[in-house]
């Protein structure tokens, strides 16, 4: 299937040249393609085994692009939106040397020089594999070992790609990506295939040469705690989609990569803003933050910062890819994706389709107060549930399915924004019967055999409740402040 060089006893591969990709077809067919190829009618997205490798794959080809002919500016972007797959490939090709797996050097994001060392096996380029000590001690519960003693070599090229995109930590000395662990990622999807979506995502730039690569030259150790920044007068440059935290080289045969050998210190970047995720900073003038996916599923409640503007802007940013995309044609869909890591545990994968937001600023603040409005009644949901569940996650998870309750809602309440209308007021209503159906339902069964005070705690927590609603108390001045609807006027003591 894959067209591969012999090197001596071990085969090898070029990751510009050869084709190694595998993609999927609009008409359900498959096939495997060079880079170049990407420009091909009827290919609709990379068809890896996992889904982080897909989403690694697309940060591949977008930065490949990027790297070899970029467009100069939005003209130049709209001029280029129909490939010119001759262009492109000789574009690549200049990039050839820089891009072999294996062989005597410089290899694909490898150190410049052989390491020396015990290899581990391949499958520690996996973010879900066990560590050493994890698996030395039998603790590989939620994270796995030995499931990939050997990768053949597309596969392996993907998933190291992937590792020194997302790495996390792993340990003294092992840095992560410039991004952290896991990173968030947007990307624009017009919805028209893989071209159209690369396409979309490649930031504006002039073409740039192998010699700008990291692994063409010795590494930039880091055993001193010293920082790499950015290109002068740039947030980011090449490294950006081919960045080196971790210091690698592959052991192979002629079966395929069998081993990693692995030495810390490698690149410490610092103050890079990659253009494929949001970003926020702590306070104004504060260096500027990558935004990480919280664990479980990501909906309407996850938009502020990532699809929409925060309240408080100034202190949050889109990714790069989505704000040039609503200046080149917007619509379509955005991809959202990452691993949701606990320090060096990962939880979860996110990988979800979302509606590209292209709104007029008016109609931006009714969206984003609903979001607000709607994380406020959640928080109220969850604190009178305290008489009925307790002090535990279980009120925590009420919160959760609160949101998961009222995202169809929220998604027609999207489209009457989108037509110009206001629906903060039937929003209010639709978030107080939900939150209202949640409590009964749980604190309803059963109240009989409570105790006496335990059934008032219920009767005055949903009482509490039903006034929050009305925009009476804290919880209420919150909700209805959140939405930017006029509170009620006190009544005495009645609030």
């Amino acid at each position: 299937m894959f067209h591969m060089v012999v090197i001596g006893i071990i085969m090898s591969l070029n990751l510009i040249s050869d084709p190694w990709i595998p993609v999927r077809c609009s008409d359900g067919s498959l096939r495997v393609i060079a880079p170049w190829q990407m420009v091909a009618p009827g290919i609709e997205a990379p068809d890896w085994p996992r889904p982080d490798l897909n989403i690694a794959c697309l940060e591949l080809l977008i930065g490949l692009v990027y790297l070899a002919d970029p467009p100069a500016d939005i003209d130049d972007w709209d001029r280029r939106a129909v490939p010119d797959p001759d262009r492109l490939r000789d574009r690549l090709a200049g990039f050839a040397p820089a891009f072999n797996l294996l062989g005597a050097g410089p290899l694909f994001l490898q150190d410049l020089e052989p390491l020396v060392g015990e290899p581990n096996t391949p499958d520690m380029l996996f973010i879900d594999s066990a560590g050493a000590n994890t698996a030395k001690n039998n603790a590989d519960l939620m994270v796995h070992r030995g499931r990939y003693p050997k990768l053949d070599l597309p596969l392996a090229a993907m998933a190291l790609y992937a590792f020194q995109a997302f790495a996390p930590s792993g340990g003294a000395g092992n840095r992560t990506s410039m991004r952290g662990g896991g990173p968030l990622v947007t990307m624009a999807d017009p919805g028209q295939g893989l071209w159209p979506l690369v396409w979309a995502n490649v930031p504006y730039g002039s073409p740039l040469t192998a010699a700008s690569l990291p692994w063409m030259r010795a590494t930039r150790v880091s055993d001193t705690a010293t920082e790499t920044d950015p290109p002068d007068g740039t947030l980011f440059g090449p490294e950006a989609f081919f960045g080196m935290p971790r210091r690698l080289r592959l052991v192979a045969d002629a079966s395929g990569v069998t081993g990693v050998i692995q030495k810390p210190y490698g690149t410490n970047y610092a103050r890079w803003k990659h253009p494929l995720s949001p970003y926020y900073r702590m306070k104004a003038g504060a260096d500027w933050l990558p935004k990480h996916p919280r664990a479980g599923r990501f909906g309407y409640r996850n938009w502020l910062g990532i699809l929409a503007r925060e309240a408080k802007n100034d202190l949050a940013e889109l990714s790069l890819s989505l704000r040039d995309w609503g200046q080149r044609r917007g619509g379509g869909s955005v991809i959202v994706a990452g691993w949701a890591m606990d320090n060096m545990k990962p939880r979860d994968f996110t990988l979800s389709v979302e509606p590209f937001l292209d709104l007029e600023p008016e109609a931006e603040d009714r969206l984003v107060a609903l979001i607000l409005g709607a994380e406020a009644a959640g928080v109220a949901l969850r604190g009178a549930l305290e008489p009925v569940l307790g002090a535990g996650e279980a009120r925590e998870a009420e919160r959760e399915a609160f949101f998961s309750a009222t995202e169809a809602r929220f998604a027609t309440h999207l489209a009457s924004v989108r037509a110009g209308a206001d629906p903060r007021a039937d929003w209010l209503a639709d978030l107080r019967a939900q939150a209202l159906k949640q409590f009964d339902a749980l604190a309803l069964p059963g109240i009989d055999q409570r105790e006496t005070d335990g059934i008032k705690r219920i009767v005055d927590a949903r009482r509490v409740l039903g006034l929050a609603f009305a925009g009476y108390g804290k919880q209420g001045k919150a909700i209805f402040d959140a939405l930017g609807l006029d509170a009620p006027e006190k009544k005495g003591k009645a609030a």
